[in-house]
């Protein structure tokens, strides 16, 4: 399994690669759930590092610009 560092500089460099390229596609990132958990205190696993890289990769991948 992936480090956390490792996954969060995945995280770093394919948000960086989004506003970079495909500005347009920032406003994903604002309304995704671990940028504005929905609890007091909330717990950043491995696995929700990776979910959220998942996430960013698939808003990437799926889009076509016009």
């Amino acid at each position: 399994m992936k480090l956390v560092q490792q996954t969060t500089e995945e995280i770093v460099a394919i948000t960086m690669t989004i506003r970079d390229v495909h500005p347009e596609l920032s406003k994903y990132l604002n309304e995704m759930d671990i940028t504005l958990p929905n609890v007091a205190n909330p717990v950043i696993t491995q696995k929700v590092l990776q979910d959220y890289y998942n996430s960013l990769n698939a808003i990437l991948k799926s889009y076509r610009p016009k």
